[in-house]
């Protein structure tokens, strides 16, 4: 019997993020304190790595699951970033996780090494629990939010939360390898998988390889273009979407490793390894987790032979073989564990002496810094992975090894092999050559040693973490993550826009002069902004503008503008030069219009609780943001379609949690060029957070310059990430054109 899905109330927020991460585990382990209160810690991993900086960075949340089956909790704080944790049923994770992520999907994408298992129960889990990542996910964001997804248990989100919320810039990135088209053909669900992950904007791989792949399998199963990494997925609408599908190797704090490798009590630790283990002139070491493809066999079958032959002795030669547990409850891996231990208490048994074990047998994992001493101790790193999407282990001993010694030997079927073409490359099926590499890593001179090092090292530490998500987030947003403040390129063209002759300055103002807010009469605008507008407005050189979607008389009143602003409402449709004197006459046929909208358009809300209508002189907005996201998207779709099927020649707009109808056109771009004529203007600023701002971008010209509050996609030159920004970016603004009037009264 399948697991009843959550209603939606069971996950909810009362927090909405413009950045959000959803993967299958959270960043945090759950530990039940002594009086049973709930405890948290901070859980090691390349994802975690990866993404933690990220997130702190952006002020977003994570969405995942807590690690503990049956079992709900409500959103926290941990370690300054937010977390939202997703349920999961006992019979969920041994169906969704253990059975479809972990017995069909994870050997079907790693080359078949073990057989997959196809259960459609199994399947019917996966897309279960992938509909409710991206139902939490749908309720969490803000308008126009990046929502990043991770990896191979969640590919179905992108479509689910393209559906639900058509607003969202959307990534995913796949951290294990994509197989070729012939082994994915057997995947019985390989349409719907593939359609789900075209949901994103940009789906990122480990390996160009691996991009193709599925570029291959786009075009076999579905027929789409594809252009390079380019694919044209056509949308429900007609419309056809432009998905960049591309590899984004992934890589770890590389300065944070080598910060831990330089410290003396790590080092210290890494000697006593050495006395521990008899100090032998080679300690070679693989750390793992307990994976089939990981090839643990194929480097102690190697290990044992060179033994066997003499090449090698324990004397001299110490394997210390770290494999942490993995997946316990899945048959798979608990044979692999009997039969690893099996060959390694033989090969200890034929080789080993009282003084010397041949192999050191460790299934369990360790703290970093324990790990780091590990890396130092090693004089070679065995990495024989079958199949990986990267291997962060054969970088974290890079990073580690400031003494550019140590030698990397590494699979040729590695992501990581594709940048470290320093190490010792192998081919760990071919176990003579396997053996071989081995030897040589052993008996390589110093000197070699140390080349070798020394160019990996410059790989990895220039190519880290922060990289890797900054190429991904630029990528997928054209942008990245926003830090806070204003930027050094922005505060250069506020430099140059502060010696104009006649300067205009115009602003949204919800969502960027003013927080976005649940009732949009409580919108106000920031002391810090109305202080600085009050500035600029003040000077004869200069001319401020509100450029809004809100009607005049709504605008008037949230705004109160200072003496002399201009005033544009309905996105042009209304402006107010002069003080009093708004402009708009609308002819008898669009009042008809008009009155028929109003009717459709409330017909459509009335059955909604939480639906607001706004009226404007020249129509009406429909507001959702009270409503779920789900919800919200249905009613505009409901209400966007009455219209188009009654009247002829309306203007429809989408916008943050709104939709909006027009009995005459107008937009924010046609209202900042009359602005800007009504002015005079020599050069205009122009600042927004909408949808509909990108009209009034668009109307810039090459010395303009544009600011696009918050995430999204946006054709602005300059990008602030809150309305906090926006005002230190005026008080700034009129910094610099206070210092330049001063500069040019010193002239004659």
């Amino acid at each position: 019997m399948n697991a009843p899905e959550p209603e939606r109330d069971d996950l909810y927020v009362d927090h909405v993020y413009d950045m959000i991460v959803v993967s299958n585990r959270l960043p945090v382990d759950y530990e039940e304190g002594p009086g049973g209160e709930t405890r948290w810690k901070g859980s090691p991993g390349g994802l975690v790595t990866a993404l933690e900086p990220v997130m702190r960075a952006a002020d977003g949340a994570w969405i995942g699951w807590t690690g503990v089956a049956d079992r709900e909790f409500d959103p926290f704080e941990h370690d300054g970033i937010s977390i939202i944790p997703v349920p999961l049923s006992a019979q969920e994770l041994e169906e969704y996780y253990e059975g479809f992520s972990n017995d069909t999907l994870w050997p079907l994408y790693h080359d078949v090494i073990a057989p997959p298992r196809f259960h459609r129960e199994w399947w019917e889990a996966y897309v279960r629990v992938n509909r409710r990542f991206a139902e939490a996910a749908a309720r969490a964001a803000s308008d126009g939010a990046v929502v990043w997804v991770q990896d191979y248990q969640l590919q179905l989100v992108p479509r689910m939360l393209r559906e639900a919320r058509p607003d969202l810039v959307i990534g995913f990135f796949n951290h294990i390898p994509f197989p070729a088209y012939g082994i994915y053909s057997q995947l019985p669900w390989r349409r719907q998988v593939i359609d789900g992950l075209l949901g994103a904007d940009v789906i990122g791989f480990q390996r160009a390889a691996d991009a193709g792949n599925f570029s291959r399998a786009v075009r076999r199963l579905f027929g789409y273009s594809t252009r390079g990494t380019i694919i044209d997925v056509p949308d429900s609408d007609g419309e056809t979407r432009r998905v960049v599908a591309r590899h984004f190797p992934i890589s770890i704090d590389a300065a944070g490793f080598e910060e831990l490798a330089r410290r003396p009590e790590v080092q210290e630790r890494a000697r006593e390894i050495r006395e521990s283990l008899g100090n032998p002139e080679t300690i070679m070491l693989g750390v793992d987790r307990l994976d089939y493809t990981k090839g643990i066999r194929h480097r102690v079958k190697a290990f044992g032979e060179l033994l066997r032959d003499g090449r090698l002795s324990v004397e001299d030669v110490t394997l210390v073989q770290v494999a942490s547990p993995s997946r316990e409850r899945v048959e798979t891996y608990r044979q692999l564990r009997d039969e690893i231990e099996l060959q390694v208490g033989r090969l200890n048994g034929d080789y080993s002496t009282l003084g010397h074990q041949a192999i050191a047998y460790l299934h369990h994992g360790y703290p970093r810094e324990e790990m780091v001493a590990l890396y130092l101790a090693a004089d070679v790193m065995l990495v024989t992975a079958l199949r990986d999407g990267m291997n962060l282990v054969a970088k974290e001993y890079v990073a580690c090894r400031f003494d550019d010694d140590g030698v990397l030997l590494l699979s040729e079927f590695t992501g990581a092999s594709d940048e470290l073409r320093q190490a010792v490359l192998v081919n760990p099926h071919d176990i003579e050559g396997l053996k071989d590499a081995i030897v040589e890593a052993v008996r390589m001179p110093r000197r070699e040693r140390a080349r070798r090092m020394r160019a990996l090292r410059r790989r990895v530490l220039e190519n880290d973490v922060a990289k890797w998500s900054a190429t991904f987030l630029e990528t997928l947003t054209g942008t990245g993550i926003i830090a806070p403040g204003v930027s050094d390129p922005l505060q250069t063209a506020i430099a140059r826009l502060a010696s104009s002759e006649r300067l205009l300055v115009a602003l949204d103002f919800d969502g960027t002069l003013a927080p976005l807010v649940d009732r949009p009469e409580d919108a106000r605008a920031s002391q810090r902004a109305r202080a600085a507008i009050e500035r600029l407005a003040a000077s004869d050189d200069t001319r401020v503008a509100i450029v809004s979607g809100r009607a005049l008389d709504s605008l008037g009143q949230v705004a109160s503008p200072p003496a002399g602003t201009l005033l544009s409402g309905s996105h042009g449709v209304e402006l107010q030069l002069e003080p009093g004197a708004a402009t708009i006459d609308l002819r008898d046929s669009e009042l008809v219009k008009l009155e028929r909208l109003s009717e459709i358009v409330e017909e459509v809300a009335s059955g909604t609780d939480g639906a607001w209508i706004e009226r404007k002189p020249a129509g009406l907005a429909l507001h959702t943001r009270r409503l779920p996201s789900k919800t919200g998207t249905a009613l505009q779709h409901s209400a966007r379609d009455r219209v188009a099927a009654e009247l002829l020649g309306i203007t429809v707009r989408t916008g943050k949690a709104v939709l909006e109808f027009a009995v005459r056109s107008s937009d924010k771009g046609e209202s900042l060029t009359r602005l800007r004529q009504h002015v005079g203007a020599t050069a205009v600023i122009y600042v927004g957070d909408d949808v509909t701002d990108e009209d009034a971008f668009a109307a810039l010209d090459d010395d303009d310059v544009g600011v696009k509050v918050g995430q999204g996609k946006s054709i602005a030159t300059h990008r602030v990430r809150s309305t906090d920004d926006v005002a230190e970016l005026l008080e700034r603004l009129a910094d610099a054109r206070d210092a330049a009037r001063e500069a040019a009264s010193r002239w004659p």
